[in-house]
């Protein structure tokens, strides 16, 4: 079974500044107009990776009986196994890996494995390497030691820092290398508390940051930086998140992207892709709230999110989770024994999106606007309304008079449909429902 892995070139965008310095946002288009939409096709910023549809998959989780035609159509692009703490609990076994390695070619996505770095060694990982890639001749590219390590010292009886976690992964590494040098390290895959706050990062028990010291010592085997990222609960005693706080969060996930590449290219004087392996907006699988990961606005939210990945170049994201353990319902999971969660119909909405990033800028609180070509040169618009009422925006194209597109959305009443081609309204004011997502497609 072979696979074909496409080469992303990637506008990276530098953010200067140590460690201990406030993000520096370095704009790369001009400023929004104020309560408009502008979008300028001509102003091309580069390819949008693949892999920015990604999500979660492992042992512990399992497609539901009768749902595999869901997950053959989810348009999720790469999956990473096995996602979460499972894979520094056990051992991947060769069987599993191929059962994930047949699910990945039906869905058509491409696999990114963790190996075990906690109770690991270098040995089993270059075992598991040298099955994948020479015996079976999976070539499986993307690679990561371990999940999480700034949370290993939280587990009883185990006693684990930077040093130990950078001098463990670097023999792991090493031993990989050796088996398959092809293969793309990804790390250090630090837990959802990362941001862009210095002061209040991950750090070790004698004050050490986490993200720091691993790109000194290991940032040269280092292919890929991932890191993980779950906004809520701010603390074990919040209360149930709200709308409005998610709202709020959004822009640190530009800021986060940001900071992250002026303390890799400072620490390591290298431009290295950016990848967030583990998301979703709370790192515990509540239910039923109004912005918990099941919900309706939680998918209106993460739709922003992969706009604004998609605006910082980021080469990878990964949703937590595809499917729900034992086929749940509620929680994390896109795809449950009683049926799909909202987040589901964000995939089916970006997989009419374009692949070639241009120009689009919003000067309207609460609603984004991100726009992207297609091969054939089709543009495509996708304006997500955040607001919990309904809102009229004018919406600029420059250089472009289109009086009709192809529409799709994605509201409380519509789950990513097809609407038919739709004429543009004369005076270019778009009606956009509360909370919603619209995508438009105008051809050449």
């Amino acid at each position: 079974m072979k696979y074909t892995y496409l080469s992303i070139a990637l506008i990276m965008v530098l953010a200067t500044g140590c460690g201990s310095a406030p993000p520096v946002n370095l704009p790369d288009t001009p400023t929004p107009k104020a309560g408009a939409l502008v979008v300028d096709p001509q102003m091309e910023l580069g390819a949008i990776s693949p892999y920015i549809y990604g999500s979660n998959y492992g042992p512990w989780t399992s497609v539901p009986a009768g749902k595999l035609p869901e997950a053959l159509n989810s348009h999720v692009t790469v999956l990473r196994f096995p996602g979460g703490n499972w894979g520094d609990q056990n051992d991947i076994q060769t069987y599993q890996l191929d059962m994930f390695m047949n699910l990945c070619k039906q869905m058509g996505a491409i696999p990114t494995i963790s190996v075990r770095l906690l109770d690991g060694t270098p040995e089993a990982a270059a075992s598991l390497l040298r099955y994948a890639n020479l015996e079976k001749d999976y070539q499986i590219r993307y690679w990561s030691i371990g999940n999480e390590p700034d949370l290993f010292g939280k587990r009883p009886n185990v006693d684990y820092d930077t040093m130990r976690f950078n001098r463990e992964w670097r023999a792991i590494a090493v031993a990989m290398k050796a088996v398959d040098p092809a293969i793309l390290l990804m790390g250090p895959e630090l837990s959802g508390a990362y941001t862009s706050d210095f002061a209040t990062n991950p750090k070790d028990s004698s004050g050490r940051d986490w993200m720091t010291e691993f790109l000194k010592v290991n940032g040269d085997l280092t292919d890929i930086v991932a890191y993980h990222r779950y906004p809520f609960p701010v603390s074990n005693h919040a209360g149930n998140v709200t709308i409005e706080q998610l709202r709020q969060d959004l822009p640190e996930w530009n800021r986060t992207v940001q900071y992250l590449r002026g303390l890799v290219h400072e620490t390591t004087g290298r431009e290295l892709p950016i990848a967030v392996t583990e998301a979703n907006s709370n790192s515990a699988p509540v239910v039923q709230g109004e912005a918990s990961p099941d919900s309706f606005y939680s998918a209106i939210w993460w739709a922003d999110v992969l706009g604004r990945m998609i605006d910082e170049n980021v080469l990878m994201v990964n949703q937590f989770v595809l499917t729900n353990a034992s086929g749940q319902s509620g929680g994390w999971g896109m795809i449950s024994i009683l049926g799909n969660t909202p987040t589901y119909y964000v995939y089916q909405m970006y997989a009419n999106f374009g692949t070639e990033r241009v120009h689009a800028a919003s000067g309207v609180e609460n609603v984004s606007v991100y726009a992207a070509k297609r091969k054939d040169g089709t543009l495509t618009i996708l304006v997500i309304n955040l607001a919990d009422t309904e809102q009229r925006v004018p919406l600029q194209v420059q250089g472009l008079k289109a009086p009709k597109a192809e529409a799709w959305l994605f509201d409380v009443s519509h789950n990513a449909e097809d609407m038919g081609e739709q004429s543009f309204p004369a005076d270019g004011v778009l009606v956009l429902p509360a909370q919603s997502v619209h995508l438009y497609a105008i051809g050449r």
